[in-house]
């Protein structure tokens, strides 16, 4: 089994918080949001399959909840909360509904139960075997943030050590997921955050996992693309911090 890239921050004896990113980045996407959250948890960051210093998988987004299952085996963690972005929460939502047993909180963040015309991902995924990730970078820039926002170098840095590979097999992964009838067996108390400008995973995607999963409460941020725990850290910690305060 491919052995995630992983780190703890935080007291020892703290709850654990698994902290899953965003395609096209690594874990460094959760700085803005360490500080604050350490206070009370044990943070676990890891990196996506060909991201950072994790391996390629070319399988499914559950062989991706697999890996992260394994992850959570071999450090000897029965039970995590769990937040993630994007294809991270596509991770999250696959695990509460796979081993909802070992999920104890939720926080999607900027993600979606499917994730648009699977076409569009295999093009994607050519496009980047073809040429690599740099001649796309400005697009992905460009989708993952709004106009306004001038600190872009840490995203475009974090692409930079991404496996072009790594990333079309999370494409083909994201091409085929669909948890669009499943969102109802999701137990764990859940948090949606949405960007209210995000152009990748819109608010009516936010919406379907909001209304899909019982009990879920929806969270906007304004003034925020794809990336919004980056371009708006301080609603997004705020409202995690609310959510995670009330987990068992």
């Amino acid at each position: 089994m491919t052995r995630l890239q992983h780190r703890f921050d935080g007291p020892d004896d703290a709850p654990v918080l698994v902290l899953g990113p965003s395609l096209g980045t690594t874990m460094d996407l959760w700085e803005p949001q360490l500080a604050a959250l350490t206070e009370a948890w044990r943070v676990l960051r890891y990196d996506l399959p060909g991201h950072g210093g994790s391996g390629v998988i070319h399988g499914t987004i559950g062989d991706f909840a697999t890996a992260v299952t394994g992850l959570l085996d071999a450090l000897g963690l029965e039970k995590v909360a769990y937040g993630g972005v994007s294809l991270g929460g596509a991770v999250g939502t696959t695990l509460a509904v796979e081993h909802p047993e070992r999920i104890t909180s939720l926080v999607l963040c900027c993600t979606s139960a499917r994730f648009g015309d699977p076409a569009a991902w295999h093009e994607r995924a050519a496009k980047v075997r073809d040429g690599g990730l740099e001649p796309l970078a400005d697009t992905f820039l460009g989708r993952w943030f709004t106009p306004a926002y001038a600190g872009t170098a840490a995203a475009r840095a974090m692409l930079a050590h991404v496996d072009a590979e790594g990333y079309a097999a999370c494409c083909e992964a994201l091409a085929a997921f669909d948890a669009r009838d499943r969102l109802g067996e999701v137990s764990a108390p859940t948090l949606v955050v949405a960007g209210a400008e995000d152009v990748a995973t819109p608010l009516s995607h936010a919406e379907a996992l909001a209304t899909g999963i019982p009990g879920a409460r929806l969270v906007v941020v304004p003034g925020a693309a794809h990336l919004a725990n980056l371009e708006r850290p301080e609603p997004v910690t705020h409202a995690m911090l609310r959510h995670l305060e009330r987990t068992p």
